[in-house]
């Protein structure tokens, strides 16, 4: 190699790579922009409680079914919309948020007083049947129950028993 050729294997000033701190950058922004899509199409924070409450509502209206035919006696399971409690068999107790307005749609038969709903189940499995609305700005949740299944649905926006 005379003539002062020799072969340069450094990389020219111009060209570089992506730096650790851009490709994070790049990172937090995609997870940003998902997040922010994600409330979007739930309906926020406030639809996001609004689908959880409606899904712990349902899942302790399924334990309440699976008490009556577990131990072949009728079990209720009581909400008031007023103070926004509810009560399932064995002192299964919880509460709805205050942001979230509550209706129920039932057999006065089974209310314990005015103004507090309350659906039964039988130890077949049927139920009084019953249907609980929850909302909260424009979202709307239905936990719908089946009178003669007793079968539980939780329902966006609408549905009915």
């Amino acid at each position: 190699m005379r003539g002062g050729l020799r072969p340069s294997f450094r990389t020219p000033r111009h060209a570089r790579g992506v730096s650790l701190l851009e490709m994070l950058l790049v990172v937090m922004l995609v997870a940003i922009a998902g997040t922010l899509a994600a409330m979007v199409l739930t309906g926020g924070l406030e639809g996001m409680r609004l689908r959880s409450e409606a899904r712990e509502i349902a899942a302790q209206l399924r334990y309440t079914r699976a008490q009556a035919m577990a131990t072949g006696k009728p079990q209720r399971f009581v909400i008031d919309p007023a103070t926004h409690r509810w009560q399932a068999p064995n002192q299964h107790r919880g509460s709805v948020p205050d942001s979230l307005r509550i209706a129920f749609i039932g057999a006065r038969q089974a209310q314990p007083a005015p103004g507090v709903g309350a659906i039964m189940f039988f130890h077949d499995g049927g139920s009084s049947g019953g249907q609980i609305r929850l909302s909260g700005g424009r979202a709307v949740w239905h936990v719908d129950v089946a009178w003669l299944t007793g079968e539980v649905q939780v329902v966006r926006g609408g549905g009915g028993t």
